[in-house]
């Protein structure tokens, strides 16, 4: 089944979302390749360069062993790592909101280093850079994705699911991503998961548990969508439901490719970066005549 990996339909929880929200934006993000440069196109913006930067200092511990996870100095790792998202490249367009992003990100990894539990306690790290499973080998569907952190519980020798989240709106009652983690977690290890939380970094020093999902229940959903997204692929019928005039989710996609959007690089995976121009006011609070 190995040979078939290539010819499969990969799906992941950020891939599934892009086709729940809107099927064009799902096309746009995972399928598009630039005529020029054959490359992938993605947007990038503040939040989600603070959300990046935050979680490849927090991952990184989960690679450490557990005496020499706090050793180092993650601020000063948080600072190095802003490098890569300063100015443009992270979609700042003044030093002002740029200092605003950062000072968050310090809060949170200070937020951390003062609140270590879970992430001082014995971790499992899956052997694989893209942990992933044949969610369906019949309809050639692989189930992929990256899990935050996996906390180890030796008591009953299973495994807690950690998400970290940078955003203050809570996951959505109905999200898939718990579901998909679960299968995921289950399916790429060999021990029992027992326990999912969110960790909402921006303004809780504790973690928020939430029910773990049922695995039946969760393949049959998951792979409900997957059909619906190779379907969807073989008819090459990517439609956003707000027909012509696109969404929120599309829109900005299609600026890139109606050049629109401003190419800033690459980012970790190969798809050329883009930033959208900042949106200026031109209405005066007062005259003076």
């Amino acid at each position: 089944m190995n040979s078939d990996k290539y010819s499969a339909v990969w799906v992941s929880y950020s891939s599934i979302s892009d086709f729940l929200k809107c099927p064009r934006a799902y096309y746009l993000k995972n399928i598009y390749r630039d005529p020029e440069s054959n490359h992938k196109i993605n947007l990038i913006n503040p939040p989600l360069s603070l959300g990046r930067v935050v979680h490849k200092v927090l991952e990184s511990l989960s690679s450490l062993p557990q005496e020499k996870r706090f050793q180092e100095n993650l601020i000063e790792k948080f600072h190095g790592l802003w490098k890569t998202v300063s100015g443009l490249q992270g979609g700042f367009f003044d030093e002002e909101t740029e200092n605003r992003y950062r000072l968050k990100g310090e809060k949170m990894i200070k937020r951390v280093i003062e609140h270590p539990d879970p992430l001082k306690n014995l971790a499992v790290k899956v052997q694989m850079d893209l942990p992933h499973y044949w969610l369906s080998p019949k309809d050639k569907i692989i189930l992929c994705g990256k899990i935050d952190w996996l906390e180890y519980l030796p008591k009953t020798d299973s495994i807690h699911i950690i998400d970290f989240k940078t955003g203050k709106s809570e996951e959505n009652q109905n999200s898939l991503q718990l579901p998909i983690y679960h299968l995921l977690v289950h399916n790429t290890q060999k021990r029992r998961v027992t326990k999912a939380s969110y960790w909402y970094l921006s303004v809780n020093n504790q973690l928020s548990e939430r029910s773990l999902p049922g695995l039946k229940e969760s393949q049959e959903k998951v792979l409900k969508i997957a059909q619906k997204i190779k379907l969807a692929r073989q008819l090459n019928h990517f439609k956003c439901p707000q027909r012509h005039q696109g969404c929120r989710f599309c829109q900005p996609l299609e600026k890139i490719i109606h050049g629109q959007a401003q190419k800033i690089g690459q980012d970790d995976y190969g798809a050329d970066l883009y930033v959208l121009p900042q949106k200026r006011d031109n209405k005066k609070e007062s005259v003076i005549l």
